[in-house]
């Protein structure tokens, strides 16, 4: 029970929040807050300032946290090391992805590495870029999925696939109605168009930036997101064109909602990766999730 409490301690520290992490675990607010309250009390101390918003540790919470992580990852790896010996996939995943990759690729995957693999509890994130790092980095996640992934410092990086990008267009712009059977188009037709783009802080946006520079192409920056939903949303109503990954296009394509053009730019490309922590051997059952995934996108 002891161990479970700390679960949940870090659970609310991780996400700042005790209904968040409630609803993470399948519990009510009042058990996670009940669980924490349980571990101050047989401390005598304060673990948690919940006087701010988010809540904020204390002094002795962020001891208390910094220890108990450690203690539990190294209770997990003491778990792997005897459930690898029965060939028994199981334990706890938490996977923190960019919200495009998550929208696409995930939601039938997961579908199946969840029936396949029941005896883990997959948790899954969809968060921006920085956040998917941040969980990554100081050990909330697992695994993060990225886009442009770089490895060093605090990662290692296992590449998963390259996806071309393509110029989005509402069905009456000018250049919806362009014959494809001319061949792919050139990135100058969207020279002085006004643009939808990623956020400045963002490794596409700054690649897509360089793109079009080394292309001399000068585009009317209207509005900035910071994931590709939003940028196809604002596209439909017509605030401009972007350019975005092909496969994120897919339903959208299908109801007639966009057009998509293909670039005759093989080079312009958005490399999709997992990051893991360096010093932190993968699980039997983040290495089963990257294979899966591997398996469902094989040969796009």
């Amino acid at each position: 029970m002891h161990l479970r409490n700390v679960e949940l301690f870090c659970e609310v520290v991780s996400r700042s929040s005790f209904s968040k992490a409630a609803k993470a675990r399948q519990m009510s607010q009042s058990a996670a807050s009940q669980a924490v309250q349980t571990l101050e009390d047989r401390l005598g101390a304060v673990l948690i300032d919940r006087s701010q918003r988010p809540l904020s540790l204390t002094p002795a919470g962020q001891v208390y946290y910094d220890g108990c992580r450690r203690l539990l990852d190294t209770f997990r790896q003491v778990e792997e090391q005897v459930f690898a010996i029965n060939d028994r996939v199981t334990g706890r995943l938490r996977v923190a992805a960019i919200y495009s990759v998550g929208l696409l690729q995930m939601s039938e995957t997961v579908v199946r590495y969840r029936e396949g693999y029941p005896d883990v509890s997959l948790q899954l994130d969809y968060l921006h870029p920085e956040e998917v790092a941040e969980r990554v980095r100081v050990g909330d996640a697992d695994l993060g999925i990225l886009s442009f992934p770089r490895a060093g410092g605090d990662f290692t990086v296992v590449p998963w696939l390259e996806q071309s990008m393509t110029i989005a267009v509402p069905p009456d712009h000018r250049l919806a109605s362009r014959d494809g059977s001319s061949g792919p188009a050139s990135v100058e037709l969207i020279d002085g168009e006004p643009f939808v783009g990623f956020c400045g802080d963002l490794r596409v946006r700054r690649r897509i930036d360089r793109w079009l520079k080394a292309a001399g192409v000068s585009v009317d920056v209207v509005h900035e997101f910071d994931n590709c939903e939003h940028i196809k949303r604002a596209v439909e109503v017509g605030s401009g064109v972007a350019i975005l990954p092909e496969p994120t296009l897919r339903r959208e394509l299908e109801q007639g909602t966009l057009v998509s053009l293909s670039l005759d730019a093989p080079d312009w490309k958005r490399p999709l990766g997992f990051i893991h922590r360096r010093n932190r051997q993968l699980t039997t059952a983040a290495e089963r999730f990257i294979e899966r995934l591997l398996e469902s996108t094989h040969g796009q």
